[in-house]
């Protein structure tokens, strides 16, 4: 019998109303392991009513109190990160190690929300005029929606809503529906650390979920990762529904390697931040950028470390790399690498049809490599989100940052290099939000902010430090006076500091 992955409403398990239902495979296998129940709109009616009910409640706690939860929710993932990987790669695909450090990088942000009696304070102007005090505190926005990809099922959802919650908000999560567990694993130990019911819910579905929450009046912010063509759906429907909005889209980030760069250090870089995860991953380098002459040897280099890469199931310690995470996404990868063939750009390394430590009805693309990849081709223009390098060749770093610049999207970028004046200068003429210097993927540790630019954002606010902080609040300015009774009396001037 197969196993059904419910919704997580008011602090339990909740079928919800609607027959209808997802797969959700072993990507290892190409087998169903479970289906997920996918919400109608009185389901999500009914989590959001949850939240909304757990809103007074949850926004009168104590500082002192959400934290508390939150540092005991902290403790207990630390304690069980082993177990919500194994559950990660079992829906994701990625290997064991790979989701465990995915689980390390989450519980930096939960550790960044911890010091939310710090970040919450608000500014004080004492006798700003006379007798008259005017300081400025922080509030909630109320229940808040998030909208997470497949890709980092624990990860992303712990870029939000830690943050949210601390700032006193309400939540419904909606995973991706590819890999939902971990995401009720996540709120199962939000209730074991003492989580009030209906502060936390999971909403499990499809295009009706991630709508009901656009459009519901109760919902007032939207957290979203994902494509970039969902993502401008997502800012624009939510915004036109009156809802504060951070959608942060796709990438296609480049690594720049200058002729002066240790070679094979670069080398190294680009095959572990192009195949980590399959490629499955927004900040995965998917074009190197080699600067004559380095070219022909860079791309020598990354070829061979490619071909000592061990495919398999990520629950074996032997693998390296894992499959893709559905199907459909490994016919969507395969075609870009057909499509790279039909045009021009020289294959060095095919990685379809590999042989792999795992079954035969797993969804599996071996690391793909492409040199001489030009601007017009679909390898370079899009988002593959698969385990396809594509290496552009330019003849100076003019070349390589007006290529980087022309591009769409603005997520991150890196450059490999050991000259320090040509990285400064590159830290300042790049038009990306996050850039690495001889770190090929720059995600920002917890108390800084994640984000992009161009297509790769929609919104002014990145995700989770500072700017999530802000993001989840909003700010009330208290102009107060005590008078004296003798100051009373009319008065229809204009108000006047003095």
């Amino acid at each position: 019998m197969t196993d059904r992955i419910n919704h997580w409403i008011d602090g339990k398990p909740c079928e919800g109303v609607s027959e209808r239902s997802g797969d959700v495979f072993d990507p290892a296998t190409g087998q169903v392991r479970a289906k997920v129940a996918f919400a109608a709109q009185d389901d999500v009616d009914t989590a959001v009513a949850a939240a909304s009910r757990a809103l007074p409640g949850w926004r009168g706690t104590s500082l002192a109190g959400r934290t508390r939860v939150l540092f005991a929710f902290r403790e207990l993932l630390s304690a069980r990160r082993h177990e919500l990987a194994k559950i990660v790669t079992g829906e994701h695909g990625k290997v064991e190690s790979d989701a465990a450090g995915e689980i390390a990088r989450a519980i930096e942000n939960v550790e960044y929300a911890c010091g939310a009696a710090q970040l919450l304070k608000g500014g004080f102007s004492e006798n700003a005029s006379t007798g008259v005090d005017v300081y400025s505190i922080s509030q909630p926005l109320g229940v808040v929606g998030v909208i997470s990809p497949f890709n980092f099922p624990a990860m992303v959802p712990l870029w939000f809503v830690p943050n949210a919650l601390a700032c006193g908000n309400t939540v419904v999560l909606k995973p991706s529906e590819k890999d939902p567990s971990a995401a009720v694993f996540i709120a199962e130990l939000f209730a074991e650390a003492g989580l009030p019911d209906g502060v936390l819910n999971v909403l499990h579905g499809d295009k009706v979920a991630v709508d009901g929450l656009l459009e519901h009046r109760d919902v007032k912010a939207i957290s979203f990762v994902g494509s970039t063509p969902i993502a401008k759906y997502v800012y624009e429907t939510g915004t036109s529904h009156g809802k504060r909005v951070q959608a942060l889209g796709g990438a296609k980030n480049h690594m720049v390697v200058l002729p002066d760069a240790d070679l094979d250090l670069a080398a190294d870089a680009a095959v572990s931040a192009g195949f980590g995860s399959a490629g499955e991953r927004c900040m995965a380098v998917s074009v190197v950028v080699a600067v004559d002459p380095v070219g022909d040897e860079l791309v020598a280099k990354i070829a061979e470390r490619i071909t000592r890469l061990r495919v398999g199931d990520g629950r074996r310690p032997t693998s390296e790399m894992g499959p893709l995470v559905t199907a459909a996404h490994h016919e969507r990868v395969e075609s870009y690498v057909e499509a790279g063939v039909e045009a021009g750009a020289r294959l060095v390394v095919d990685g379809r049809g590999i042989e792999v430590d795992g079954e035969d009805g797993g969804f599996w693309l071996g690391p793909t490599l492409f040199d001489h990849v030009t601007p017009g081709m679909s390898v370079y223009t899009d988002e593959i989100f698969g385990p396809v390098l594509a290496v552009a060749r330019a003849d100076g770093y003019d070349a390589a940052l007006e290529l980087i610049n022309a591009n769409a999207y603005g997520n991150g970028t890196a450059i490999f290099t050991n000259d320090g004046r040509a990285a400064r200068r590159f830290q300042n003429e790049v038009e990306v939000g996050m850039v690495g210097v001889n770190v090929p993927i720059p995600v920002p540790v917890g108390y800084y902010s994640f984000g992009g630019w161009k297509d790769s954002l929609f919104g002014d606010s990145h995700a989770y430090g500072p700017e999530g902080f802000h993001f989840f609040t909003r700010t009330k300015v208290v102009t107060s006076r005590w008078p004296d009774p003798s100051q009373g009396g009319v008065n229809l001037g204009f108000p006047r500091n003095s």
